[in-house]
């Protein structure tokens, strides 16, 4: 027990800071069972509002909240910094990049976006042909889709839950998710990916990753694999969370 004790504080202790959405129960718990694999790196969580049914922002970012919740982390000093939600994928990744170079100019810390990961991740590899799971409505799946296609990506398979309420995503049974991917993987993309960061993919993925060998990627687990590269730390360790931890 003293031994666990001592490992609480650590000497040399590194910090990951992480903005979430406030309807969000899954960022945090993905981002604390991946650190788990990691001596001495602790996450630091701020909520923005994001929750219910209705986005008064459905083409645009409530900016001024995410960086006040970024400002906040920005006051305990973390390594990097981490926008974990998934909204860029659909009203495009040049928000992201506007709101990480806000957030770099007016704190000095290096910060990522779990879609900006996954996006930077898919071209530098050449995966283009993808297949989409989400919680979403169609409506917005279908936005989604059109998203991606636009920004040069060939969208060859979907599926989705039909969920509109943000707390609902995250009360689909991971055999559900399971056989959304199974199917979406059937279509023999480059990659599958599993969008939305209140969606409890990230741990059903790697088994079916491996059982297909097609690259799988989580837009939650995504995003802490790129914080972990960007404070410098070897991802290896957390390797049973997918191939790119490994890589």
């Amino acid at each position: 027990m003293s031994m666990q004790l001592d490992k609480v504080f650590a000497p040399g202790e590194r910090f990951i800071g992480v903005v979430t959405p406030s309807g969000n129960t899954v960022v945090e718990r993905v981002t604390m069972a991946i650190l788990r694999a990691f001596n001495g790196v602790t996450p630091l969580f701020s909520r923005t509002p994001v929750f219910g049914e209705s986005d008064p922002y459905p083409e645009s970012y409530a900016v001024d909240e995410m960086l006040t919740a970024a400002h906040l982390l920005a006051h305990a000093k973390p390594d990097v910094m981490l926008w974990n939600g998934s909204k860029g994928a659909k009203i495009g990744v040049q928000h992201d990049r506007d709101y990480v170079q806000r957030v770099q100019d007016q704190t000095g810390i290096r910060t990522t976006t779990s879609i900006l990961a996954l996006d930077d991740l898919l071209r530098s590899r050449g995966l283009m042909r993808v297949a989409i799971v989400s919680p979403y409505d169609s409506a917005y799946q279908q936005g989604l889709v059109e998203a991606y296609r636009e920004a040069g990506y060939e969208v060859i398979a979907e599926r989705h839950r039909a969920l509109k309420d943000n707390i609902s995503f995250a009360s689909i049974p991971a055999d559900a998710i399971a056989g959304m991917v199974r199917e979406a993987a059937a279509h023999k993309p480059d990659a599958v990916l599993t969008l939305c960061t209140n969606f409890p993919a990230a741990t059903v993925i790697p088994a079916i990753e491996a059982e297909t060998g097609i690259p799988m990627f989580d837009s939650v687990s995504i995003g802490v694999w790129h914080a972990l590269r960007m404070a410098g730390i070897d991802t290896s360790p957390a390797r049973a969370w997918g191939q790119v931890f490994a890589q």
